[in-house]
């Protein structure tokens, strides 16, 4: 289990500064308590802890390994790899002998701490291989096998790091030739356990799959290991035996291998449970390395016995007898959870085994009881795999349609979340059939999908794990590509917006604002799309609340970056830099760190008027910005804007032709949508009887294939712009048509209509050689401090306090105010306005 998040207000005391104070704090603590830690040493002890000061490292550490106490000396081996690193040639002469020495009486945190050190050192590589082989093996061989379970397993570590590293030969002599002679029966349980885990080790190292090493001293051994009376050690050599499986020529599986585990199958029930864990975890590689090598009636019985530990737990009394106890009932059901986990876990190596095509018939009432097993950890792990079964199955994948129902609409939020890592490629999946070429199914046959989604994102709403949420937002990304732009309007649209301007956690907000994005972009109608723009406009970015229009500015800049830069001038341009008359500070700050953007998506000299206004409202913010901070900023995004002018090698020229181009294709999607909305149109006013039905499914390909080729430089989850374009004259000339019918809708932009009366005034010098040089002048004048005041009295009247740009009340919005803006901006508001009066 992990803890718990810390709370919001707590998250800032674990800084860097905090951590200072609180060890400044038990810095203190420790002053207080030196005088009573003094008093209880006695001037003896206190000079048989004394060290001379003037020694070296080297002699000191010989010295406190010689003559001092346990604690020194387990500091001189903690700090065993710097003296290695420090001067090897005399640590390996005289420190590293009297490691020895003290490892043979040394205490067990000595222990431990002497295998981190030699790991460490072999590790850092201090020394060549050889070297290391020589002086350090044969120490960590002796105490491999300690009395001490912990330092045993510490110093077997170290050991199978070791022969990762050491050569063939070293192995051969040093480690496997005296292993053969442990291995026996005669040794201890904790020496044979040691050495099936070592010779699985060793038998990896060599790389001829067929080697005599192999038949005649490895395999023997683990043979004989697996029938050791110590269930540890038998388990111990399957495990190695399983992980060996490639090791061995076809007579070697056949004849030894399998036999081996089907004694294993048939009493694992009657063993101790671990034996059934290790099984059911290792089914997907005994699958594999077995391949081939199974009678049918063999591989019918293997077959069962997987199917058995599937609901091992789940039968009569949930497999456990009446004399037990109820902590033994609790820790038998424990075990039998992790074993239909680890059945989980390898069902896509078993439908490999049976198969696909014969899924239905041999695992599909497996794979039904895993998705509804009663325990979290075995759906959480089905979920997992999904994605792998539904690959698997292809064009079969129609059979486990309602099992995702079923987990997307799971209790547990683990397994929504272990499912949504790739939900957008499981939908694909299903909503073609699992077949290659473009379909246009809609998932027809699943009606209870879209309800399944939206539970499970009110479902991870309503929780505290929001990073769920965000995860499961952002994969929403993917609808456009899986259902109708009908269906995501009227179940996922609405949504986003809610969740957008109500939620309190602003990753959520962030991805619900690019997913609606992206459900903009792909929506074929355009009275849909307008509706959804003037939302985005009068509820975010003119909203009562500063929260509110902070967030119509993260929207903005994902406008930028998913729609042509002509849509955002068409649509965006004027609301976004409208608020550089914002009364929130934090506001007009974001704004700033926007405008580099908002210039990148101009087109010059089509949109010189727009970026004449864009330059206006920088000389005004630079003019009249009181907030220090935002003025910082303000100055900081002059030199930037000006840099965008200025700075035009070659290397840039590159870097903007190739974003021309991918403008151009997003330009052109859109277009496509356009004529797809018209089409649509004409063919039903025509019930299906259109001349130009060719056209219509020329149209439709293109836009699936539109869909299927989305650039990788827009990350979503939905396919995107195709190579195509219109093929004639006549179909350039009615996208034209259709895009100036499509986008002309006067009611939107009546509140805009004086904008172009705003521009005119302008146009003169929008038009003039030296519009663009109005930055430059701005960033000369920053030089002097008192530039704001020098030029207050004297600003044109095109600067003066009234705004260049119309601006509409905010007060008009359709929502309440999620975030209290009657207490957070209100009375700013109120102050703007009358110094905005006061000025004529």
């Amino acid at each position: 289990m992990h803890p718990p998040p810390p709370a919001a207000g707590a998250a800032m005391d674990f800084g860097q500064n905090s951590l200072f104070g609180y060890m400044e704090d038990l810095q203190e603590l420790t002053i207080i308590e030196r005088p009573v830690r003094r008093s209880l040493k006695t001037p003896e002890e206190i000079e048989r802890l004394t060290v001379d000061e003037d020694l070296s490292d080297i002699d000191r550490a010989v010295y406190l390994l010689s003559a001092g106490q346990d604690i020194q000396g387990a500091s001189v081996i903690a700090n065993l790899p710097f003296l290695m690193r420090q001067n090897p040639t005399e640590t390996l002469r005289r420190v590293l002998p009297k490691v020895r020495e003290v490892l043979h009486v040394a205490s067990v945190e000595m222990q431990l701490t002497a295998a981190v050190s030699f790991l460490t050192i072999l590790q850092e590589e201090s020394m060549p291989v050889h070297t290391f082989a020589h002086n350090f093996l044969q120490v960590i061989l002796l105490h491999v096998e300690h009395r001490d379970t912990g330092v045993s397993n510490a110093w077997l570590e170290t050991l199978l790091s070791a022969i990762e590293l050491l050569p063939k030969e070293t192995l051969r002599h040093e480690i496997l030739n005296p292993l053969v002679s442990k291995a026996q029966l005669s040794q201890t349980v904790q020496s044979r356990l040691v050495s099936c885990k070592i010779l699985g080790k060793l038998t990896n190292k060599f790389d001829a799959h067929r080697t005599e090493l192999t038949k005649s001293v490895v395999l023997p051994e683990l043979i004989e290991l697996s029938r050791d009376e110590s269930v540890s050690v038998r388990l111990a050599a399957f495990e190695t035996l399983v992980n060996m499986l490639d090791m061995f020529d076809t007579d070697d599986r056949s004849q030894t291998i399998l036999p081996l585990v089907k004694s294993f199958c048939e009493k694992s029930f009657k063993a101790d449970e671990s034996i059934l864990i290790s099984l059911s975890f290792h089914l997907g590689k005994l699958c594999h390395g077995l391949y081939g090598i199974f009678t049918p009636d063999q591989h019918l019985r293997f077959l069962e016995f997987y199917r058995k530990l599937c609901t091992l737990g789940l039968q009569q009394e949930n497999g456990h007898n009446e004399n037990q106890i109820p902590s033994q009932i609790v820790e038998h059901e424990k075990k039998y959870t992790s074993v239909r986990k680890n059945c989980a876990y390898n069902f896509p190596a078993m439908i490999v085994f049976v198969d696909p095509k014969n899924f239905h018939m041999e695992l599909y009432s497996t794979f039904f009881c895993l998705c509804h097993d009663p325990e979290v950890p075995v759906r959480y792990t089905i979920a997992i795999c999904f994605y792998e079964v539904s690959k698997l199955l292809n064009s079969g994948v129609y059979l486990i349609h309602k099992e995702l129902i079923t987990l997307l609409q799971d209790e547990s939020l683990e397994v929504l979340d272990a499912l949504i890592n790739h939900l957008p490629e499981i939908l694909e999946l299903m909503s073609t059939g699992g077949e290659s070429s473009v379909q246009e199914n809609k998932l027809s046959s699943l009606p209870d999908l879209i309800p399944a989604l939206t539970a499970a994102e009110q479902r991870a709403a309503a929780s505290l794990k929001w990073r769920t949420h965000e995860k499961l937002l952002q994969k929403y990304a993917c609808l456009p590509h899986i259902i109708s732009s009908d269906q995501i309007y009227y179940r996922f649209l609405q949504r986003m917006f809610t969740i957008m301007m109500t939620n309190n956690v602003l990753p959520v907000q962030r991805a619900a604002a690019r997913t609606l994005c992206i459900f903009l972009r792909y929506n074929r109608k355009q009275e849909q799309r307008h509706e959804v723009i003037q939302k985005l406009i009068e509820q975010l970015g003119q909203g009562k609340s500063y929260w509110n229009r902070l967030r119509f500015l993260d929207t903005c800049e994902f406008i930028i970056e998913i729609f042509s830069r002509s849509f955002f001038c068409k649509y965006f341009f004027l609301p976004v830099i409208e608020l550089t008359h914002d009364p929130v500070a934090n506001v007009r700050m974001k704004l700033c760190y926007l405008l580099p953007k908002v210039k990148s998506a101009l087109k010059i000299p089509a949109d010189m008027h727009l970026l004449q206004q864009l330059e206006l409202c920088v000389r005004k913010l630079l003019c009249q910005e009181k907030d220090k901070d935002v003025l910082a900023i303000v100055k900081k995004t002059v030199l930037e804007l000006d840099r965008m002018e200025m700075s035009m090698d070659v290397q840039l020229q590159k870097k903007n032709y190739e974003k021309d181009l991918l403008d151009q294709e997003k330009e052109r999607e859109e277009l496509l949508f356009l004529e797809m909305e018209q089409l649509e149109k004409e063919k039903h006013q025509n019930d299906g009887r259109l001349p130009s039905d060719k056209s219509f499914e020329k149209k439709r390909r293109d836009s699936r294939t539109t869909m299927q080729n989305l650039p990788k430089n827009i990350p979503i989850s939905v396919p995107g712009p195709s190579s195509s374009t219109p093929s004639t004259s006549k179909e350039i000339k009615k996208s034209k048509l259709i895009r100036s019918q499509s986008f002309n809708n006067q009611a939107f932009h009546a509140k805009y209509g004086n904008l172009d009366k705003c521009a005119s005034k302008t146009s003169a010098l929008a038009h003039s050689p030296s519009a663009t040089g109005l930055v430059r002048t701005a960033m000369l004048s920053l030089t002097d401090d008192s530039f704001r005041t020098r030029n207050t009295s004297t600003v044109p009247a095109s600067f003066s306090s009234n705004p260049v740009l119309p601006s509409t009340s905010r007060g008009t919005g359709n929502t309440a105010d999620p975030k209290g803006s009657g207490s957070k901006d209100a009375q700013p508001r109120k102050a703007t306005l009358k110094s905005r009066k006061s000025n004529p």
